[in-house]
């Protein structure tokens, strides 16, 4: 980091030092994705002078390793933004999640579609097509400027505090950029994040991932977005746009040595070997195979003194869950509650970003720690199975099963609403396994063939009404 220019104490760059043709900003957004743009797009309507830098030149780029699914946790966020609705217009498809698991499908109970207490539905759409969307809406913003083939070489201090960029275009040309705040929103491997020397956690990944486009019949169930838990391997289909399916595997690392061959029928394969298996094998394949060998989870630090990190740049985590693009706007969507009041004049920059950083670390600090836990390739604990088998059989764990998993609850809800009724249930079973059991030895010979044909239904009633 440069540390060159002068500054106030609340880490507002002043005076002459920045240099002749420095641009003055509230903020300066480097990424213009989807945290970046829905960072840009909240602080401009907050009547800020916001800089959104992409080194990428062209204003349709998209990010093409990617599920393109967005959480039902970040709905509330898009609804903010007023995306939403412009993204159902491109041919956004709503859908629920199912998990198949070795004890059958964990699923929305029956009706809820019409319960106003369970979750709403996750979204998907293409990057393709998402990217663009947002970008164009952060473009359009009054006070956004968006500076495309912009690629950030140097960030500009004033002692500790970042207070500034120096950008270079694809011609040579650089510019330099002062804001109040910079924002790293420039995705996994965060160039932001290496030239503030901000530390990164980084935790291993056993697994690796294929993905493809496919056009044909629809899977069953059907718009809804489905995962197989194969323990240790998972496999997804996710509906989208055009009539478009996204089939992806991730399996463990083991394996990588099929998909190297031929990823494309090694992926097909898979997918047409599912229990309850999607038409793969009747659908025709749109567009190149999509491969990522190296997900090791990185986590930074999100903030650092005049430097706010969002979405990937700030945690990049096991994409198996499908959390990416959703953390990317919840995490933006934080930032800048929290530091618009500073950013306005009415309180310190350091205040905000404390804000931003606790906010941050309540709603993503357990998740992660799961999903770190879980990223390894390991196979399921006797505790995880028996969650999984339950949800499967329990209209009500399910339904807590799928808050957590769109991540609309934290951990430490779901166990305390699910672990009580789990062992409930498996007490309730294992007695009447029992019960049956020490009857029949206990009675007379005579009325044995009257119990042997009554009991057993008994029994059977009430495991299936657990």
């Amino acid at each position: 980091m440069t540390n060159s220019v002068a500054g106030t104490a609340d880490g507002a760059p002043t005076g002459p030092a920045m240099g002749a043709g420095a641009d003055v900003y509230d903020a300066a957004i480097v990424g213009a994705s989807l945290a970046g743009c829905a960072a840009a797009i909240a602080l401009g309507r907050a009547g800020l002078k916001v800089a959104l830098v992409d080194k990428r030149p062209e204003q349709g780029a998209y990010k093409k390793i990617c599920s393109h699914y967005v959480q039902s946790s970040a709905i509330a966020s898009l609804e903010r933004l007023g995306l939403l609705e412009p993204m159902m217009q491109a041919g956004a498809v709503r859908s629920r999640v199912r998990l198949h698991t070795s004890w059958g499908w964990i699923e929305p109970p029956p009706g809820a579609e019409e319960s106003a207490s369970l979750v709403p539905s996750g979204v998907n759409l293409r990057r393709e097509r998402l990217d663009p969307l947002i970008r164009c809406t952060a473009s359009e913003t009054p006070g956004v400027e968006l500076m495309l083939g912009q690629a950030v070489e140097e960030l500009i201090g004033d002692g500790e505090a970042v207070i500034g960029v120096k950008t270079r275009d694809p011609h040579g040309s650089h510019r330099t950029l002062r804001a109040k705040l910079v924002v790293g929103a420039d995705g996994r491997g965060s160039q932001v994040a290496k030239l503030a020397s901000v530390p990164a956690k980084l935790v291993p990944h056993g697994r690796f991932a294929y993905g493809r486009y496919y056009e044909g019949p629809a899977p069953k169930h059907a718009p809804d977005s489905l995962f197989w838990l194969l323990d240790p391997d998972m496999a997804a289909v996710f509906p989208t746009d055009s009539d478009l399916y996204f089939y992806a595997v991730m399996p463990a690392k083991e394996r990588l040595g099929e998909f190297k061959q031929d990823p494309e029928k090694a992926l097909a394969d898979m997918v047409a070997s599912l229990p309850d298996a999607p038409p793969i094998g009747a659908s025709t394949p749109v567009g190149p195979i999509q491969g990522k060998l190296d997900m090791t989870n990185v986590a930074h630090r999100p903030v650092a003194p005049g430097l706010a990190l969002v979405g990937d740049a700030a945690l990049a985590i096991d994409p198996l869950w499908g959390v990416g693009c959703g953390w990317a706007l919840q995490s933006s969507e934080w930032l800048t509650d929290s530091v618009i009041p500073a950013l306005q004049g009415s309180e310190s920059l350091s205040k905000g970003l404390a804000r931003y950083r606790r906010r941050h670390r309540r709603g993503l600090a357990g998740h992660a720690r799961m999903i770190y836990d879980y990223a390894g390739a390991r196979k399921l604990t006797w505790f995880e199975k028996g969650l999984f088998a339950t949800a499967a059989q329990d209209d009500r764990v399910a339904q807590v099963f799928e808050a957590f998993g769109t991540r609309n609850i934290g951990p430490g809800e779901m166990l305390a609403r699910t672990v009580p009724r789990v062992a409930y249930l498996s007490a309730r079973r294992g007695l009447a396994r029992r019960r049956p059991a020490r009857r029949l030895r206990a009675a007379p010979a005579s009325r044995d063939a009257g119990r042997a044909a009554a009991e057993p239904q008994s029994a059977s009633a009430e495991v299936e009404g657990a």
